[in-house]
């Protein structure tokens, strides 16, 4: 598994944990808007 491998499966594991949105639909989005929840769900959080 390479580095970005690893950054995409900690992504889509920390939307999948807020979101409760399928895999699939997590896996469809660009990088950028994926990018832009996990600062705001982490923004919310206070992290």
């Amino acid at each position: 598994m390479t580095y970005a491998a690893d950054l995409l499966y900690e992504e889509v594991a920390y939307l999948a944990y807020h979101f409760h949105w399928p895999l699939d639909d997590l896996l469809d989005l660009e990088h950028p808007e994926r990018l832009k929840f996990v600062a705001q769900i982490a923004r919310l959080n206070g992290q």
